[in-house]
């Protein structure tokens, strides 16, 4: 008993950190589910004996008493046993991948746990803190730390700062979290763990939560009060628009004679497609979007332009170039949006922000209007009532996307030989996959490719990790989109060959949960989007291609490497169906859906495309003084590009 007289249990930290998270629940909209419903991680000494006797613990508790889900690699939903299931990834950053493609699935409803050993293991996990951090996603990072007794000092694999004892490794997770904090006494665990909660549930300030877990302070006992352990539901605001300033986003609209949507990912986050649809029918305003807002509305609704920006088509471009009044909605405006502020062109634009946070509602000299897409969306539409663009610019718009839609048939079916192009195969994928399917991807030259191609029929089918780019992220997102879906529908994850030689060892997770995942695998032996970069930016794809060392130049640039990434596929466990051209893709891609397990389809294709026509800039500075002649042209065209970039004032 406390002093209080309220109860107590005697429990580890670690042991009270796994109940505590157990009783966590989100709720928007009425419905209420777990909030932190499952574990990645992988053990060592820094964690074995602590996060991981309190899973096994908990796990051995709960099938005594016949609760959890554990059979199955979907995250429980509503254990009644208190237990957190525990999923056993090969790579610490390629879980916490999968835990933001998963919370993404969420549309940002849950968050899956990650924990790691003291040292390297924690330290792998701070790249895909940041891919969280930077997406706006809820992860909860439990990286394991440094004794808070300090008697073994230094411990196996501890960085030794020798102007302090209190740092470690884990002070790297400070830049790229939300919310951090270190756990040296395990009373300081209850308002830690309630903060973090608190961000994990906020859509305005989520992204990676970071609580260190210093190995001796895990298996430390406590008296923990039992009200710590009572159900919680935090529960996700949809903040609505204050009225002076709606009143001030009305006004701006109203001016408009060209207005543009761009929605980014927060439409989708809302659940506020059906709003966006709504709004742009009853306005006829254009609707263009981002990498994360794609989807957001279908692609054949009469006012969908597609995807603007550096990696977006001409249609939308060409709107974005001659908007008056751009209406951002849920987007935080990266370069590749807004073509390193080049796109906006129009020397009296105005935008109007609406989104969660304020830092990206302020963006642009912005017109603010800091609220849930979907509350502000609807509010916008009743102010609105009435007002409606011209029709010859609502026909404009309809006409130059009918343009762009022939170029994507073009592209979507090149009929190309002995290789076909990447573009091809989204085609064929674009064809055969259903509305509750999933494609994703995030590097390399596909991202670009798909943003300005793909025609999103549902806010759920189009799975773009572009905000970080990251490398790696696709075998292990699939895993987490699959997780979040259940068996829903087909999980369909591009990899291209420099991205699979990243984290292919997640492939064995995948079997081992028995997931059933879509791998499409392309082979060119390069990176093509750096090498057409380099080649643009007159770098003459230095250093991009996988080549053997040739022994007369000393460069890479002899004959291909002869590794075989279908035969490496298979070494993980999966099933693979070598594709010779797109007949046989599409008839593979068939047997696929009907097959158990993750099936791995490999294609070879083009290095060198071709790509679709680009529409847009991108800054990627060139040296400005080079003995090349490739790098001098680049440099001039480089400049004439830079000068219509602008601030947006």
């Amino acid at each position: 008993m406390t002093s209080s007289g309220s109860r107590t249990v005697r429990l580890t930290v670690a042991q009270a950190l796994v109940r505590f998270l157990a009783a966590q629940y989100s709720e928007r909209d009425g419905v209420e589910r777990r909030l932190v419903p499952g574990i990645f991680g992988i053990f060592g000494h820094g964690n074995v004996a602590g996060v991981g006797q309190a899973l096994l613990q908990a796990q051995v508790q709960a099938e005594e008493s016949g609760g959890g889900d554990s059979v199955t690699a979907r995250p429980v939903t509503d254990p009644a046993s208190g237990e957190l299931p525990y999923y056993m990834a090969r790579n610490e950053q390629g879980a916490v991948n999968a835990a933001a493609a998963f919370a993404k699935t969420t549309n940002r409803l849950q968050a899956l746990a990650v924990t790691a050993s003291i040292g390297p293991g924690s330290t792998n996990m701070i790249t895909g803190a940041a891919l969280a951090t930077t997406n706006r996603l809820p992860v909860l990072l439990l990286p394991s730390d440094i004794f808070a007794t300090r008697y073994p000092d230094p411990v196996l694999q501890q960085l030794e700062d020798p102007r302090t004892l209190d740092i470690s490794v884990n002070d790297a997770f400070k830049p790229v979290s939300r919310y951090w904090d270190r756990i040296n006494r395990p009373e300081q665990l209850v308002p830690s763990a309630l903060a973090a909660m608190r961000v994990l549930a906020d859509p305005a300030e989520t992204g990676a939560v970071t609580i260190c877990l210093p190995q001796d302070v895990q298996a430390e006992a406590f008296d923990w009060p039992e009200e710590f352990f009572r159900k919680r539901v935090w529960h996700v605001a949809r903040p609505v628009p204050e009225p002076a300033a709606l009143d001030r986003a009305l006004a701006v609209i109203a001016s408009a004679k060209k207005p543009l949507v761009v929605a980014g990912g927060g439409v989708i986050y809302s659940g506020a497609s059906e709003a966006l649809r709504e709004f742009a029918t009853a306005t006829g305003i254009p609707v263009a979007d981002t990498q994360a807002g794609k989807g957001a509305i279908n692609w054949d609704h009469r006012c969908a332009v597609g995807g603007v920006g550096s990696t977006g088509n001409s249609a939308a471009n060409t709107l974005a170039r001659e908007a008056d009044v751009v209406i951002g909605i849920g987007t935080r405006y990266s370069d590749f949006t807004t073509a390193s502020h080049t796109i906006f062109a129009n020397p009296d634009v105005r935008f109007v922000n609406v989104n969660v946070v304020p830092f990206d509602a302020a963006k642009h000299s912005a017109t603010m209007l800091v609220a849930d897409a979907g509350e502000a969306l609807s509010a916008l539409q009743a102010g609105l009532d009435g007002f409606r663009v011209e029709e010859s610019y609502a026909q404009r718009a309809v006409d130059l996307d009918a343009e762009w839609q022939k170029v994507v048939d073009e592209c979507y079916h090149r009929d190309q030989t002995p290789l076909p192009a990447q573009t091809e195969v989204f085609g064929a994928l674009n064809e055969l996959m259903g509305e509750d399917d999933v494609v994703i991807n995030a590097a390399g030259s596909m991202p670009g490719d798909l943003q300005c191609l793909w025609r999103a029929s549902t806010p759920e089918q189009y799975h773009l990790e572009y905000a970080y780019s990251c490398m790696g992220y696709e075998i292990p997102a699939a895993m987490g989109v699959r997780m979040a879906k259940g068996e829903q529908g087909q999980v369909v994850a591009i990899v291209g060959d420099g991205t699979y030689q990243m984290l292919p060892m997640e492939i064995a997770t995948i079997v081992a949960e028995r997931l059933k995942v879509i791998f499409v695998l392309l082979q060119n032996h390069g990176f093509a989007s750096i090498g057409a970069l380099s080649e643009s930016r007159g770098s003459q794809r230095f250093g991009t291609k996988y080549r053997m060392r040739n022994e007369q130049t000393g460069r890479l640039d002899g004959e291909n490497i002869p590794f075989d990434l279908a035969a490496n596929a298979a070494s993980w466990g999966a099933q693979v169906l070598t594709c010779h051209g797109m007949d046989e893709f599409r008839e593979n891609y068939r047997r696929a859906e009907g097959m158990d397990g993750p099936v791995v389809l490999y294609i070879e294709t083009d290095l060198y495309g071709p790509n679709p026509p680009g529409s847009a800039w991108w800054d990627v500075p060139v040296s400005q003084v080079s003995e090349l002649e490739s790098t001098q042209l680049a440099s001039k065209e480089y400049e004439e590009e830079k000068a219509a970039q602008r601030h947006y004032l």
